[in-house]
């Protein structure tokens, strides 16, 4: 398998800061994009950010900006879509896509992703983590998958516009209809999120 494209999905509204583009959002004095540049870029062949923001200076990180293709802000399935798009236009055969809103993705996410999804039939795989009462309260122990942590083929560009075109959205839905492999990693701060203001302070401690 050639070495896959990589896209930070990043085209979230950012309601809950206020409608400010998250991505461009400081932690330890760097943006949350700058974060998961650092991580992603040295695992991908090339790598781009799916955003619909007009007012953000994304045009910084000298790399695609990709807007979804599909309007109406439908969420992460609309960013996998764009960046498959993308990736089959630039002849790659796979994406590796991550949320920018979680800046502590494991350094071997890509590797992982690429040994779980050997012997599946679209080769697609997506991640799991323990979670982590510890780090927020009110959650549950145990195994949580992360979908927007995956690899994605080409080949699924069709069957994943169809699916947004029926009105769904969820991306474990239509994760769900496929032979997926799973990416297990032990650390559950791997996939801590930044959802509101409280977050950013926690992220901040975890960078100490």
């Amino acid at each position: 398998m050639k070495q896959p494209f990589g896209v930070v999905l990043a085209g979230g509204l950012g309601t809950r800061f206020g409608g400010v583009d998250k991505a461009l959002l400081s932690l330890g004095g760097v943006s949350l994009m700058s974060h998961c540049a650092r991580r992603l870029a040295p695992q991908v062949d090339r790598w781009a950010i799916n955003s619909n923001s007009v007012a953000g200076d994304l045009g910084t990180f000298s790399v695609p900006v990709l807007p979804d293709s599909q309007p109406g802000n439908l969420g992460p399935l609309a960013g996998i879509l764009s960046g498959l798009e993308w990736a089959d236009k630039n002849g790659a055969d796979h994406i590796v896509t991550v949320a920018v809103d979680t800046p502590f993705f494991p350094d071997d996410l890509v590797p992982q992703l690429l040994l779980a999804s050997e012997g599946k039939s679209a080769a697609i795989a997506v991640t799991q983590a323990e979670k982590d009462v510890s780090i927020k309260s009110g959650g549950r122990e145990g195994v949580h998958r992360h979908p927007a942590f995956g690899l994605w083929s080409v080949s699924l560009k069709e069957d994943l516009a169809h699916f947004l075109k029926t009105g769904d959205r969820k991306v474990g839905l239509w994760v769900d209809r496929h032979d997926v492999g799973e990416a297990f990693f032990p650390d559950p701060r791997s996939f801590f999120n930044v959802n509101a203001q409280e977050d950013l302070k926690i992220a901040e401690n975890m960078l100490l």
